[in-house]
C-alpha cells in the first residue's frame, strides 16, 4: 500500500514540473543539431539557409531601391516648389546608387505637370487667364481702392 501511495504522489510531483526526471528526458528528446530538428540532411539544411540569406537580400536591395525612389521624388517636389532639402533624402539615394530614378508613372505625371506649367507661362497661356478673369470685379476693387486713397489724401492734406 505504501509502495502505491508513494508511487501516486511521485508521478503527481513529475507531472508539475518539481520532479528532476521530466527535464532529463525533454532534454534528450531534443536533437542538438538543427538540421535534424527541422527534418532534412545537412547539406539541405545549410542550401536552405543560403536560399533564406539570398531572398532576404533581394528583399532588402529592393525595399532600398524603392525607399530610394520615392526620395527622389521628394528631392524632385522640393526643388519644384522651393522648400527646403532634407539630407535623409540624399543619404537614400546615395546608399541605393547612381541608377536610382522615378519610376514610369512617375514620370509621366512629372511630365505632364510640366507641360501644363510651361503652357500656363506662356503667352497663349497668360491670355487664356485674362479671358476668364472677372473685369467688372477688377474695376469694382479699382474704384474701391481709389476711393479709400482719395479720402486718406482729403485728410492728410487741406488743400484738398
Amino acid at each position: 500500500m505504501a509502495f502505491l501511495m508513494k508511487s501516486m504522489l511521485s508521478n503527481q510531483v513529475k507531472n508539475l514540473g518539481l520532479g528532476g526526471g521530466g527535464e532529463e528526458s525533454k532534454e534528450e528528446s531534443t536533437p542538438s543539431d538543427p538540421a535534424a530538428a527541422a527534418g532534412m540532411t545537412r547539406e539541405e539544411y545549410e542550401e536552405y539557409q543560403k536560399q533564406m540569406v539570398e531572398e532576404k537580400m533581394e528583399r532588402d536591395a529592393a525595399f532600398a531601391q524603392k525607399k530610394a525612389e520615392r526620395a527622389v521624388l521628394r528631392v524632385h517636389l522640393r526643388e519644384k516648389y522651393r522648400l527646403p532639402k532634407s539630407e535623409l533624402d540624399e543619404n537614400q539615394i546615395q546608399m541605393a546608387g547612381d541608377d536610382v530614378g522615378l519610376p514610369e508613372d512617375l514620370q509621366k505625371m512629372v511630365a505632364e505637370d510640366q507641360e501644363e506649367e510651361e503652357d500656363k507661362d506662356s503667352i497663349l497661356g497668360q491670355l487664356q487667364n485674362i479671358q476668364n478673369m472677372d473685369i467688372d470685379a477688377i474695376k469694382e476693387k479699382a474704384q474701391a481702392t481709389f476711393t479709400e486713397m482719395k479720402q486718406a489724401a482729403e485728410q492728410k492734406c487741406s488743400v484738398m
